[in-house]
């Protein structure tokens, strides 16, 4: 999922007189916690001071959350298991979140899935991960019964003391924050830009989208697809929102080979092993870019249960099926490529 310039949305202008002037946005792109970042804002003269405070919290975050940091707070829980360690009050956040998502989707969204990524061969970081992969392994399916992987469900035996800032997770298990801390780290950077921008501000995090502040006339425009770095005029379709989040996950896009099998990194935690048999993609819209994200993974793993799941979440979603069919739920528009998000 990709910001794209409001003008690719569709007017719904009356045909009488001179069309509007396309708004004019200031941008900036880099790589940050493994992947792209892109930062969007209704104010140029904000782009400076905005950029910088996106930085900040972006390098806050990956110091806390990132399991490829040998000095990150979560290595040293991982590194810690069976014992209470003290960690950063956003590690706890991060933390609270992610046990969040798994109460509210059943365990579906398991922040224990760390092993199982590990014995899948996610085990360093997906930039080094994706230039080692073969390219006929984006086709193949994985072979879960060949994976030297347990189920995983440990969610509910890990603690969190707010009040101490102490964590513990029980021996066995890894802690693994991807599904809920990209997301999540959108919400909190679109937050602190539009602060210092004193404008409304779009971050997109690896094609996780969250806004903040006042949106543009036309809503921000988002082309929603499988890759976030794929072009404009991939298949796809561009919808608007003018708060909260839109999350799109997929098997489709970061997977790699392992042991002579195509992994991906949606783990269903009943297997311990890669989803299979699922949608190619999931889009979802909600209040936050977490949310949405909680969402789409869980979806995924859901797999042909969610689009009745997803309906009872009262979400408007995008799936994509393996032959690429789409299926709509809820409010997602079907033909017309416009929809608003609205905070509840």
């Amino acid at each position: 999922m990709s910001p794209q310039s409001a003008a690719a949305a569709t007017s719904s202008s009356p045909p009488i007189g001179p069309p509007p002037a396309p708004e004019r946005f200031a941008d900036a792109s880099w790589e940050a916690l493994g992947t792209r970042v892109v930062l969007r804002l209704t104010d140029s003269r904000a782009l400076g001071p905005a950029r910088a405070a996106v930085e900040h919290e972006l390098d806050a975050i990956d110091r806390a959350c990132s399991r490829f940091r040998s000095d990150s707070d979560i290595a040293r829980v991982n590194a810690s298991l069976g014992r209470a360690v003290r960690v950063s009050p956003l590690l706890a956040d991060a933390l609270a979140l992610a046990l969040r998502a798994a109460a509210l989707t059943d365990g579906d969204v398991d922040p224990t899935v760390g092993s199982a990524l590990v014995l899948a061969g996610y085990d360093r970081d997906w930039r080094l991960l994706e230039h080692s992969r073969p390219a006929d392994c984006l086709f193949r399916e994985p072979a879960p019964a060949m994976i030297a992987a347990r189920p995983v469900c440990g969610w509910r035996s890990v603690m969190v003391d707010h009040a101490t800032l102490t964590v513990r997770v029980p021996a066995g298990f890894m802690i693994d924050l991807g599904a809920t801390a990209k997301a999540w780290a959108a919400d909190r950077a679109a937050h602190v830009a539009a602060l210092a921008g004193d404008c409304g501000a779009l971050v997109g995090v690896g094609g996780d989208i969250a806004v903040s502040g006042p949106a543009p006339a036309r809503g921000w425009a988002v082309h929603v697809t499988d890759d976030h770095r794929s072009p404009p005029n991939a298949p796809g379709q561009t919808v608007t929102i003018r708060s909260g989040g839109l999350a799109t996950s997929s098997t489709a896009v970061r997977r790699w080979s392992h042991e002579g099998h195509a992994m991906h990194h949606i783990i269903d935690p009943t297997t311990g092993a890669p989803v299979r048999g699922t949608w190619r993609t999931v889009s979802v819209a909600a209040a936050s870019c977490a949310d949405a994200n909680i969402a789409t993974t869980a979806a995924l793993v859901r797999a042909g249960a969610a689009p009745a799941w997803l309906a009872g979440q009262g979400v408007p979603a995008r799936l994509v099926s393996r032959n690429r069919r789409v299926y709509t739920i809820g409010d997602w528009p079907a033909d017309a490529p416009t929809t608003e998000v609205t905070q509840r």
